[in-house]
C-alpha cells in the first residue's frame, strides 16, 4: 500500500525506512504554530495537529495511506517549542536540567478518498541530569538545539544531556514506532506480517 508521509522531518522517514516502510515525503501547509491560549489538554492538541496535517495532505492524492505526526516537549504546564535563537536554546537548556519533562507525540493514519482516519498519541518522561553552564554553551554552540523542540535531541549530542527515560525512546526522536505500526495494522500494513 502507499504511505505518505506529511512531515519534513528526515528523522521521522529515517524511523519509517528503518522498520521497512517505504514513503513518500510530502509535507504539509499547516503551521506548527501553537498559540499560547492552547488547552491544556496536551494529548488532545498533538492528535489534532497530527490529524491536521495529515488531513491536508490526503486532500490532494487519490489513495494511500497518508501519516501524520506532531511533537511537543511540555515542562510543568508549559510547551516548550523550537528556539528562535542561540539565547532561547540556551534559556530552555537550563530550565530543562536537573528535572522531568514530558515528550507527546500525535500520530494520525488518513485513508486518501475517504473520511477514515485514526489518531493516537504517546507519552515519554524524561529527566535531564543537572547540566553546567558550560555545557549548555558548548551544546548550544554545536548548532543541535536550533530546529528541535526543547531545545536537545536524544538521538544526537544531546543524548548526554538526558540522564534517562520512561517509555518509548522513538516517541523522544519525533515518530513512536510500536504505537504507529498498530495503528497502521488497523488499516491492513503488518510490518512483520501476520493480520488479515
Amino acid at each position: 500500500m502507499r504511505l505518505i508521509l506529511a512531515s519534513a522531518s528526515p528523522r521521522r522517514e529515517e524511523l519509517l525506512r528503518q522498520v521497512g516502510l517505504e514513503c513518500e515525503v510530502i509535507p504539509s501547509g499547516i503551521s506548527e504554530d501553537i498559540t499560547p491560549a492552547a488547552p491544556h489538554d496536551y494529548e488532545f492538541l498533538v492528535r489534532e495537529l497530527a490529524l491536521g496535517k495529515a488531513r491536508w495532505v490526503a486532500r490532494g492524492i487519490d489513495n494511500g495511506l497518508v501519516i501524520g505526526a506532531d511533537t511537543v516537549v511540555v515542562l510543568g504546564h508549559r510547551i516548550l517549542g523550537k528556539p528562535g535563537s542561540p539565547e532561547e536554546a540556551g534559556n530552555m537548556l537550563r530550565e530543562l536540567s536537573g528535572k522531568p519533562h514530558q515528550v507527546l507525540t500525535g500520530i494520525a493514519v488518513v485513508k486518501a478518498g475517504s473520511n477514515v482516519y485514526r489518531t493516537d498519541c504517546e507519552v515519554t518522561r524524561v529527566y535531564f541530569r543537572r547540566l553546567e553552564e558550560r555545557e549548555i554553551e558548548a551544546y548550544v554552540e554545536s548548532g543541535e538545539p536550533m530546529d528541535k523542540a526543547g531545545a536537545y535531541g536524544i538521538q544526537g549530542l544531546g543524548a548526554v544531556l538526558v540522564e534517562r527515560i520512561e517509555g518509548c525512546y522513538f516517541n523522544v526522536v519525533g515518530l513512536p514506532l510500536a504505537r504507529l505500526t498498530q495503528v497502521l495494522r488497523g488499516f491492513g500494513v503488518n510490518v512483520l506480517g501476520g493480520g488479515d
